[in-house]
């Protein structure tokens, strides 16, 4: 069988980038989980129980949650994008009604976005700064209505937003603060923690981030009410929300079940959700938090040395820079490129990809990017960093399972790529 010649430059092509593929020095995945002794410990321990579900293991994260961001509640759920939509649900009991208004910023992962809709609310997207990533406050009183009833900022690869400023405008309009600190673990602003700025937060655990339950999330609050509605919320709505629950951890007589005169379990005071985390993620959750310091102070490093050395790309690339006032939470090493660079960031992911360097896209803008939000009808040009960025960032993990050969054949590779592409 003979073949096309216009078909030889193709094969030669793609026999190239095979060598390339196998001779990738070393492989950088975007995430990593550290599962602990201490974790497969307990995670036998429940098992030998027959004692899964929500209980003691879960109610022990949540304290040692709570101890490590400085609140006084943490309440664990099944996602992050659950703590997001739980922690909206809460404001329902303080006069807010379906279809209000919740103001999010335009580029984030998909799940802000879905989660206002899934709490019943309406998102309003404000467009983002480019240095930062994150909700520019400047433009949050512009489209602030009589619907209004909370400012969700996103803390987007861990840097922290502009929370004095969002905070101000908060108190003006009397409206609620919900920190979206899913990528923010161990992010500091002005000596403040991240998760204690507004009036809840919402973190996720995703087995790629920092603090990890494989999936799952949790809510930090200083407010008891708050808290007793998210205990309620993650359960159907239940009128049973104790902050320890002597049924589900020591299967013991509940001096409350029959208090009202029925079960206390089966009265449904609110709209809820199925969203429990359970005592085996719980367990790995355990085990990551007894490891945190470690964990964190690797990223730290990983992330706080990329940022120094990819100052040298910056005549055709950007990325964000750790400011004096703050601590940015190491999830993970965004970059974007410039326009006029020379170069698409789709060559520049390709280009990685071969060589062993696992990246991900730097999100969309939500409400003109993302097909599953069409139907707010926001028109494309509305949001001119989020879409920027959506079109050409990228970013990559800094992960604890990473160190300086990392770095340095990370930074390497995108110096060969520059020397071939880049005008």
């Amino acid at each position: 069988m003979t073949q096309d010649k216009e078909s030889w430059p193709f094969l030669s092509q793609k026999t190239v980038d095979l060598k390339i593929i196998r001779k990738a020095k070393m492989k950088i995945p975007f995430g990593t989980i550290t599962i602990t002794s201490k974790s497969r410990e307990l995670i036998n321990e429940a098992l030998d129980s027959g004692r899964v579900s929500n209980g003691k293991y879960v109610r022990e994260f949540e304290e040692l949650f709570a101890r490590l961001t400085g609140t006084k509640e943490a309440v664990a759920v099944s996602s992050g994008t659950d703590a997001d939509m739980l922690a909206l649900a809460v404001l329902y009991d303080f006069g807010a009604k379906r279809g209000d208004e919740i103001i999010v910023p335009a580029l984030s992962f998909v799940a802000t976005g879905n989660a206002v809709l899934h709490a019943g609310f309406t998102p309003v997207f404000v467009d983002v700064e480019l240095e930062t990533l994150n909700i520019n406050p400047r433009r949050i009183e512009q489209v602030i209505t009589k619907k209004t009833r909370a400012i969700m900022p996103v803390h987007l690869m861990g840097k922290p937003a502009k929370m004095d400023e969002i905070n101000k405008i908060a108190r003006k309009h009397k409206l609620f603060v919900i920190e979206d600190a899913a990528e923010a673990h161990g992010a500091v602003y002005k000596g403040k923690n991240v998760g204690t700025l507004g009036d809840m937060a919402a973190y996720s655990l995703y087995l790629a981030h920092i603090i990890t339950t494989v999936e799952g999330g949790i809510v930090t609050t200083d407010r008891e009410d708050f808290a007793e509605i998210l205990r309620s919320l993650r359960s159907h709505g239940r009128a049973c929300k104790c902050k320890v629950c002597v049924v589900n951890t020591n299967s013991a007589y509940c001096s409350k079940r029959f208090k009202s005169g029925r079960d206390v379990r089966f009265i449904f005071e609110r709209v809820g959700y199925s969203s429990k985390m359970n005592e085996l993620e719980a367990a790995v959750g355990i085990g990551s938090l007894h490891m945190y310091k470690k964990i964190i102070s690797k990223r730290k490093r990983n992330l706080l040395t990329m940022i120094k050395r990819f100052q040298k790309f910056k005549s055709c690339m950007t990325t964000f820079q750790q400011e004096e006032h703050e601590e940015i939470g190491p999830h993970a090493f965004p970059m974007i490129v410039k326009e006029k660079a020379g170069f698409t960031r789709d060559q520049l992911v390709d280009y990685l990809d071969k060589r062993g360097i696992d990246t991900r896209d730097l999100f969309s803008s939500m409400p003109t990017q993302c097909p599953g939000f069409k139907f707010l009808k926001y028109k494309l040009g509305a949001f001119p960093n989020a879409e920027y960025i959506g079109d050409n960032g990228l970013h990559i993990g800094v992960h604890q399972d990473l160190g300086e050969k990392h770095v340095d054949y990370f930074i390497r590779t995108v110096g060969d790529f520059l020397e071939r592409y880049a005008r």
